[in-house]
């Protein structure tokens, strides 16, 4: 025969307190599991979204990023020609040299300087990134010392607003636009005439050529072509690809430091199981008998022990899901190991991370209670009977 479920249920609310710290503690340390990946998947999540699928980014051969890259105005131009470039209307090119450098401003919060993220753009660049959009003021004038501000910059940043100054590159730049990029890294920035922002920092070359395919199906084609050209001396990568290659090492350290805390913190909600389920077995031994007596097997009674772990474990990590979830409510901003540029991004919740916290969840329950129940189905029906 096999012990039914209710039996397992009932005993939980019986021990409803010891249940309920045993629940709380395996809540927790799902809370910091989820939580840690939550954050990682945020990061990239951001980064990803970043970037177009269709848009293909030039960097030096070797530079890890924009900001350590260098392209000489000769071979941008050598990459602007490039047939396979899709067209504006009048027959220009999509294709956009820009400037990518950092300069320091004070946070909101700690009144410390962080790394901001300056990108010198051209006319093509906005139409490369139909995602930014103006909310609040303009575009800024081509020609002209004036700026815009990705939304992101204007949160946790002081000084930043339309009609105000900020001054880098020996320069004094006039704000007259703030722009909403999304879930996007582009919200992290400021964006202003690569012309102008070039002899300010002086700059002699390009950070990086972003253009758009006519045909998606031709990137191989092209990276080839700017791959193997060895008077370039530059690598083409698709923009989704960029940008996800930017949160790796940040996103890996993340999830090494979740992995490490949460097996720590396991340890000790696990070994709370466990000896809950000592415990439930101690102040049950005549139960088990009278189960054994009517002719529950050994097996039956290992296996709702286990039940009324497993049920630990999935509770704790129902309401351990639950309460990481309301992080998404959650915007930070961080460094950005890859561009040691300040970045905001916000927990995201996916369905992977939430099976997983489940499972890990789960699996503390039954190690919990793996023990306990074998213990239970040892136990002898005449000494049960005589305890």
């Amino acid at each position: 025969m096999q012990v039914p479920i209710y039996y397992s249920i009932r005993n939980l609310w019986t021990r409803r307190l010891t249940s309920l710290l045993t629940v709380a503690g395996m809540s927790l340390v799902v809370f910091v599991f989820s939580a840690i990946l939550m954050l990682a998947e945020g990061l990239e999540k951001t980064l990803v979204d970043t970037g177009s699928y269709d848009n293909v980014v030039v960097i030096r051969k070797g530079a890890g990023s924009e900001v350590q890259s260098g392209i000489e105005r000769e071979k941008a131009a050598i990459i602007q020609t490039l047939p396979e470039i899709a067209t504006a209307d009048q027959g220009h090119p999509l294709a956009a040299r820009e400037m990518v450098v950092l300069i320091t401003l004070p946070k909101k919060s700690t009144k410390k300087l962080s790394n901001v993220t300056v990108r010198g753009i051209e006319k093509t660049s906005l139409s490369l990134r139909p995602q930014v959009r103006i909310t609040e003021g303009r575009t800024p004038n081509f020609g002209a010392l004036e700026i815009m501000v990705g939304n992101s910059i204007v949160r946790h940043f002081s000084g930043i607003a339309v009609g105000q100054s900020l001054t880098f590159g020996m320069r004094s730049w006039r704000i007259v636009g703030l722009f909403d990029a999304g879930s996007t890294g582009f919200n992290s920035e400021i964006w202003g005439d690569v012309d102008q922002m070039m002899p300010a920092f002086r700059r002699p070359v390009f950070s990086s050529v972003t253009f758009k395919l006519r045909n998606e199906s031709t990137f191989a084609q092209v990276k080839t072509l700017i791959d193997s050209e060895p008077r370039l001396s530059l690598e083409a990568r698709r923009e989704t690809q960029y940008y996800k290659d930017q949160s790796e090492m940040m996103a890996k350290f993340l999830r090494i430091l979740g992995t490490s805390l949460t097996a720590i913190f396991s340890i000790g909600a696990t070994v709370g199981a466990m000896i809950t389920m000592y415990s439930a077995v101690a102040n049950r031994t005549r139960e088990i008998g009278v189960l054994r007596a009517l002719g529950f097997q050994k097996k039956s009674i290992l296996s709702a022990f286990l039940i009324e772990s497993l049920m630990f474990g999935l509770l704790g990590g129902v309401f351990g899901l639950f309460f990481a979830s309301f992080m998404q409510f959650i915007t930070v901003s961080t460094l950005n190991f890859q561009s040691f540029a300040e970045l905001s991004f916000s927990f995201t919740l996916s369905f992977k991370i939430a099976y997983q916290s489940i499972l890990f969840s789960v699996f503390m329950g039954f190690a919990g209670g793996l023990l306990p129940a074998i213990r239970a189905a040892r136990m002898g029906i005449v000494d049960s009977l005589r305890a």
